[in-house]
């Protein structure tokens, strides 16, 4: 696998992440295939891409010229198998469920080239589970790509137990060509930027459950005083409230760090209301 071998992208899940390295792979030039389970989903991913591309033009930073052929590198598939086959990396972007992950590569597997490589964009998962009883898992890799994608420069690849070198390094030339920087990170719960931005996103959860200040000014706080370029209550926001939790919990059970992980109640509270913040509407703002 060389990094010139990639000229196929197939992203399977068309939601908040899907939607957006599919954008980014058919703006740099792939070949970009979009799937999910159903027509009227990868519809909805297609109709979200081109709003994003329409901001582009409207803001002055993409030209007609590169909407008009980012469209035409684009299709969307809700056949799994039309979507995948001759794909030379397939990206997954669906739930932070391992099983569910384990299953989608299992089936993916089948419809590639043992040469393609099967990336996941989790971020927190470990990668070399996910890879465990795949055929050739020395191809699975992890790309944890930032929401949104098209806007966000990091790319986090983690590289599993058994990961190739040359995977590694053919990835790390793809994610330099979407225009990404990338950084590398050995396959450790949370790796690098969850562990992190999840303790911070977490003790800002529980500052506002113990009433020290409201959302709107600690997270102003970390803005002006830290630079952040947003808040972690309004990122907890955009990430949504049910996908911390899960990171959280997951984190909480597999790293020993004491309370570092614990979920705050009032994050267990809100998503339970279905506050999940801004694809629902509501979290610590409303949207």
């Amino acid at each position: 696998m060389t990094a010139s071998a990639i000229s196929t992208v197939a992203v399977i899940g068309a939601g908040t992440m899907g939607h957006g390295i599919a954008q980014v792979a058919a703006a740099a030039g792939f070949e970009t295939r979009l799937y999910d389970v159903r027509a009227d989903l990868v519809e909805a991913g297609l109709t979200k891409v081109r709003a994003n591309l329409d901001g582009g033009v409207a803001k002055g930073k993409v030209t007609e010229a590169q909407r008009t052929a980012t469209l035409a590198a684009l299709r969307g598939e809700s056949d799994l198998q039309a979507a995948v086959t001759g794909a030379d990396i397939v990206v997954e972007a669906v739930p932070e469920k391992l099983a569910l992950k384990q299953e989608l590569f299992t089936k993916v597997a089948a419809h590639v080239a043992a040469t393609a490589v099967l990336a996941t964009n989790t971020s927190s998962l470990s990668v070399t589970a996910i890879a465990a009883g795949l055929p050739h898992p020395e191809r699975v890799i992890g790309t944890h790509f930032f929401n949104p994608v098209h806007v966000m420069k990091l790319l986090e690849i983690v590289v599993g137990q058994q990961t190739a070198p040359e995977v590694q390094a053919a990835v790390q030339a793809w994610g330099a060509k979407l225009g990404k920087d990338c950084i590398v990170v050995r396959d450790s719960p949370g790796f690098a930027t969850s562990r992190l931005g999840l303790v911070i996103g977490l003790e800002a959860i529980r500052m506002v459950e113990e009433k020290v200040a409201s959302a709107e000014d600690i997270d102003k706080a970390m803005c002006l005083g830290y630079g952040f370029p947003m808040g972690p209550l309004k990122l907890t926001d955009l990430v949504g409230l049910d996908v911390r939790l899960n990171i959280a919990e997951y984190l909480a059970a597999n790293l020993q760090q004491g309370d570092h992980f614990r979920p705050p109640a009032l994050l267990r509270e809100m998503v339970a209301a279905g506050k999940l913040g801004k694809k629902s509407g509501e979290g610590f703002y409303k949207w």
